[in-house]
């Protein structure tokens, strides 16, 4: 199920992976909160501009959405849809629309929230809508839709609706956008357009992802059980402004979808009001500044499952599931054991799992500490849960270590944490801060937690990786615009400072870092718009240099895990990345063949991994939408399975 703001926020922003999940088999449920009318100008390049008409301009991107997903589910352009209502709280009517084809569905459900009213002479959108509770904005039927009257919504009415439709889908993935949006600084080279001021996103895109995660919250508090869903949250115009992470062929897919979305006014669609948003398609989107289509950023990279070894020997996973922390256990039996609810919620999909020299396992989170219309009651912090014993229970509350940014507004950038201990048993905690750099908090042998600290320099994707040397020197990693940035301890012990940067390709996408059995440092990411995938080198020692030990075509795109081997050579090395299809694949580091495909055939999130391939207990660790994750063991001979 996914949420967003406008008509076309999923086919820009959530594609390929709207198209992935139809192809497999998966229905998806997309819900439009705002109507998309803006100023109901339906223009099309080259021709003058025609007459405001907002409700036909929503009827026609409306028509456009029935194109795009028609053809994603690989039916005739102009299939006839099933439209029809859905009741919602306070007696509200929704349009439900509703197309099957060879086994496949989709539906559209459309609340139609004007983007631009007006509230007692005070012009009104969903921003104002979020913040301010005694606010309405009107909800108005289109041209030929089955919703007979117009409503009104406020703040709480919206979370109602939205809480009231997770309760009748009982969805087991939730996509939404982006509720923490990158502070941006608008000049000639950025200009703001349609950014809201200060920050790098449309307003109503922020809007829709703060009620959507406000009503995940209430939906997911209210369960006893752990609730068996995960969430995906994708980046908006924080596309256009970092490197292009997608590979031509996807581009050209996404391209596909959109042109039949954007339509034509030539078109003979069957919908008197237009076929579709027209400044969008005729492969429009391929020559615009803004470059959205050529980039899928998610907000939280690093989310997926995080495996270890337990006391025991035995394979735990830990991820974020219901928007709580779920740990799995492997039985006897060789299975793993059913999701034991570690609470937290409501937490970002992503975590860090950090282990204390005595074998506990401390885990940090990202948390939705408020969801309050407020700016001070709209916070985020970072929160960390501590074993008791090794493999054994955990603590009963959550301790907070707050947030390196004061401001509230600025607090919401702080990303998810990244975590390592040294071999001097120090546990380091890293998240990129609001001013796009990194800050540290590191917990020494007695229980201590120095502040937060800011590193110097950095201005980063967000996703950070860390990982020790063999000389027991901790390194940080992170994606800038041009290269990989680094930062380093000098001796055991130290604070980190700026280590060397890696120059030889320019990173389309965040990276993973692993310590080969020779001490050297692996680090891998994909190349910006292309599909090749860099594995660099960093030898062990003060003097230690970089070289590229692998650059290989691998199909996809998203975050890379890697498996370091016995040394650091390619054929010694295996990648776990995403596939073009949504699926998991691990490939052998010369790129030579795949050595595990296809589960699942949907990951949520990226891959976990697990020991390396010369130790005899590597593992890759995938979740599906069934919210059960899949560890698969890899042979000890390189490239088997």
């Amino acid at each position: 199920m996914q949420f967003v703001a406008h008509p076309d926020d999923d086919l820009f922003f959530m594609n390929p992976d709207t198209a992935d999940t139809l192809s497999s088999g998966v229905p998806v449920t997309t819900v439009y909160l705002t109507d998309g009318g803006s100023f109901g100008v339906n223009a099309v390049p080259g021709r003058p501009k025609p007459r405001p008409d907002v409700p036909a301009y929503v009827s026609a991107r409306q028509q456009g959405l029935r194109q795009a997903y028609a053809q994603m589910l690989g039916a005739p352009l102009f299939s006839t849809w099933e439209r029809t209502t859905l009741r919602l709280p306070g007696g509200r009517e929704v349009e439900l629309d509703r197309l099957e084809h060879q086994g496949r569905s989709a539906e559209l459900i459309f609340l139609n929230l004007r983007m631009h009213a007006k509230n007692d002479g005070r012009p009104v959108n969903m921003a104002h809508l979020w913040t301010t509770p005694d606010v309405s904005l009107p909800a108005l039927p289109t041209p030929g839709s089955p919703v007979g009257a117009p409503f009104s919504y406020r703040r709480a009415d919206v979370i109602d609706a939205l809480v009231s439709l997770l309760r009748r889908y009982r969805p087991t993935l939730i996509r939404t956008l982006d509720p923490d949006p990158d502070s941006q600084v608008h000049d000639r080279l950025h200009p703001r357009a349609s950014d809201q001021p200060g920050y790098s996103d449309h307003p109503d895109h922020t809007a829709a992802a703060l009620f959507t995660w406000a009503a995940l919250a209430r939906w997911a508090g209210h369960s006893t059980r752990i609730p068996l869903f995960q969430t995906e949250t994708y980046r908006g115009y924080y596309n256009e402004r970092w490197p292009k992470n997608l590979p031509p062929e996807t581009v050209a897919r996404k391209t596909r979808h959109l042109n039949a979305y954007g339509g034509d006014a030539s078109w003979e669609c069957g919908n008197p009001s237009g076929c579709g948003d027209y400044s969008i398609g005729g492969d429009r989107v391929l020559t615009s500044k803004r470059g959205w289509v050529r980039s899928t950023h998610r907000r939280y990279p690093t989310a997926g499952p995080k495996a270890v070894t337990g006391a025991d020997g035995r394979t735990v996973v830990y991820g974020v599931l219901g928007s709580r922390l779920a740990r799995w256990t492997a039985t006897t039996a060789g299975g793993l054991g059913a999701p034991e609810d570690l609470g937290g919620g409501p937490l970002a999909p992503a975590i860090a799992v950090a282990t204390a020299p005595d074998g506990r396992c401390l885990i940090f989170a990202l948390r939705f500490s408020g969801l309050a219309a407020s700016v001070s009651g709209n916070t985020r912090e970072i929160v960390m849960l501590r074993q008791r014993t090794p493999g054994g229970d955990f603590d009963t509350g959550w301790h907070s270590l707050g947030n390196p940014e004061t401001e509230p507004r600025r607090g919401r950038l702080t990303g998810p944490p990244a975590a390592v201990t040294g071999p001097d048993g120090r546990v380091h905690v890293f998240v990129r801060n609001g001013r796009k750099g990194v800050s540290t908090r590191v917990l020494d042998g007695d229980g201590n937690w120095s502040g937060w600290r800011r590193l110097p320099g950095g201005h980063i994707q967000e996703g950070l990786t860390a990982t020790v040397d063999g000389d027991g020197l901790i390194h940080l990693f992170a994606s800038s615009s041009g290269w990989v940035e680094h930062w380093a301890q000098r001796k055991p012990s130290a604070g980190l400072r700026k280590g060397s940067r890696r120059f030889v390709a320019r990173p389309g996408d965040v990276p993973d870092a692993v310590t080969a059995s020779d001490g050297s440092v692996l680090v891998g990411y994909r190349q910006a718009a292309g599909h090749r995938v860099m594995v660099e080198r960093l030898g062990s020692g003060k003097a230690g240099r970089w070289a590229t030990v692998t650059a290989v075509p691998v199909p996809g795109y998203g975050r890379v895990g890697l498996l370091g081997g016995r040394d650091a050579r390619a054929e010694e090395l295996l990648m776990a990345v995403r596939a073009g299809t949504g699926a998991a694949q691990v490939y052998d580091g010369l790129g030579g063949r795949v050595v595990m495909t296809g589960a699942p055939s949907v990951m949520v999130g990226t891959a976990g991994t697990l020991g390396d391939p010369g130790s005899g207990r590597a593992a890759v660790v995938t979740l599906g939408l069934g919210g059960v994750p899949v560890v698969t063991q890899l042979g000890t001979e390189p490239g088997s399975a």
